[in-house]
């Protein structure tokens, strides 16, 4: 018989195995020791949080199974470390993205490289094009008359600013990592 855990996770409420808490635990305490980023560790701390979230509940069936100490160290090896350096040997030498880990792009407006409203930032990294070439697009469908001004009117309204590392993640397509959480943090 093992004893279990109730822990809240991101805003949600899990059940771990004591083995799987305590793994997960020292983790999450390794990880702000080696964040290293003053006020915004918080930040980090809180976004890693809500993608542990994400990944215990996409992986468990229902909210009254247990996660184990399986899961959790297939959730430590698909997020990471920041920097990639294991800790002690190989305990924690894990920055792989994991390899049943489906990446989606997000359509954001990117707060890091706006002119206006980020509306052309956003689509650039969504859809892998130069920002000058749609910065120019936009602008001559303006000048022109075109739906573009529309277009571009109504994605401001519509698409959420990227505003925490998991978001500005999300919409560049890069898997939500220690590394990619570190880095975004970084840009603000």
């Amino acid at each position: 018989m093992k004893k279990v855990v109730n822990v809240g996770i991101g805003g949600r409420s899990f059940i771990l195995e004591e083995d799987a808490y305590f793994r997960l635990d020292q983790y999450l305490e390794l990880f702000r020791q080696r964040t290293q980023m003053g006020y915004l560790t918080r930040e980090v701390m809180e976004d890693l949080e809500c993608r542990i979230a994400e990944i215990f509940t996409e992986t468990l069936s229902s909210r009254e199974e247990v996660v184990n100490l399986a899961l959790v160290e297939r959730v430590i090896a698909q997020l990471g470390m920041p920097d990639g350096e294991g800790a002690s040997g190989s305990e924690f030498k894990y920055n792989e993205p994991y390899a049943g880990q489906k990446i989606n792009k997000k359509l954001y407006r990117d707060s890091d490289n706006k002119l206006v409203g980020g509306v052309c930032s956003g689509f650039s990294c969504y859809f892998d094009v130069d920002v000058t070439v749609l910065r120019v697009l936009f602008l001559a469908a303006l000048i022109l008359g075109g739906f573009g001004f529309w277009i571009y009117i109504v994605v401001w309204f519509v698409a959420p600013m990227a505003k925490t590392a998991s978001q500005k993640c999300e919409m560049r397509g890069l898997p939500i990592n220690a590394e990619n959480l570190r880095r975004f943090s970084n840009s603000k």
